[in-house]
């Protein structure tokens, strides 16, 4: 047998066994990462289905990565389990967002201040195939049974991160099951 010959079952197994690889961390490696940052977010789920405020951004800030210092942050770890979930964010006169995350990391729901009703954004996640409850928001699918809601605020001030401060406060993001 000659020396490349030699050579082809192993080069060919470690194709296999680096494509195997790569696949198998591509797929796991978005739901482990969001797990890790549910539970901090969460409190390893003592936090959930309700927001948590952030405070205003320094230098150590390090919950959310690089954390913009013009912005007010909140989180929500929501868990469908037991039912829908009602999320809100209230109005602002500036820039706001409301982005909600599947447990594999994938943003399927977004809304910023221009999209939102004036008196802001009110959304029922579900679960495929749950019947939304009769309240007057947004219907909207989550394709996994927990996952993250994030609100943002720019707030690139004292004065405007304490306004915002007090907005959030009448954010919900509360489980309607009963």
């Amino acid at each position: 047998m000659s020396r490349a010959k030699a050579w082809i079952g192993p080069v060919i197994a470690a194709l296999v066994i680096g494509a195997v690889t790569h696949v198998a961390v591509v797929v796991a490696a978005p739901s482990r990462i969001m797990e890790k940052a549910m539970g901090r977010l969460s409190g390893d789920g003592a936090r959930t289905n309700r927001w948590t405020h952030a405070p205003r951004t320094s230098p150590a800030s390090r919950q959310i990565v690089r954390p913009s210092p013009d912005l007010a942050y909140s989180s929500c770890v929501y868990d469908l389990s037991k039912g829908p979930v009602l999320i809100t964010a209230p109005a602002w006169d500036d820039y706001a967002s409301l982005s909600i995350f599947a447990a594999n990391t994938d943003n399927f729901y977004v809304v910023n201040d221009r999209q939102m009703p004036p008196g802001g954004a009110r959304v029922v996640l579900v679960q495929e195939g749950q019947p939304p409850p009769k309240v007057d928001a947004k219907v909207v699918v989550s394709p996994s049974t927990r996952g993250v809601a994030l609100l943002r605020y720019l707030a690139p001030s004292r004065e405007r991160f304490a306004a915002a401060a007090a907005a959030r406060k009448s954010a919900q993001c509360a489980s309607l099951a009963k």
